[in-house]
């Protein structure tokens, strides 16, 4: 399959929800760098969660990273959030499996 034919066949998504979203320009503050630190996440996540505390696409992102298994901080969630919500990432990052 040719690069072009993965391209046509993308899902059409009414993403205009992000062009008034208060995370706009602040990459870094929601995805975290390499090698991050346990507690510089904490701290970078606690500063996103007031960020999105005020955000009026706050619900719609939330929804939106659910539904297409997204990484990083999203709608007020952290990818550990979302796991413990019952909404799995394809391939977590910092989940351990639960050996039982």
């Amino acid at each position: 399959m040719a690069a072009v034919d993965t391209f046509m066949q993308r899902i059409a998504t009414d993403d205009r929800w992000m062009n008034d979203a208060s995370c706009r320009g602040l990459t870094d503050l929601f995805f975290p760098p390499p090698a991050e630190r346990p507690q510089a996440r904490e701290r970078r996540e606690a500063t996103a969660r007031d960020v999105c505390g005020s955000c009026p696409s706050n619900e719609r992102c939330r929804d939106f990273a659910r539904t297409h298994h997204e990484y990083g901080f999203w709608g007020g969630e952290s990818e550990d959030e979302r796991h413990a919500a019952g909404y799995r990432l394809i391939a977590p990052i910092g989940v351990r499996a639960n050996i039982s």
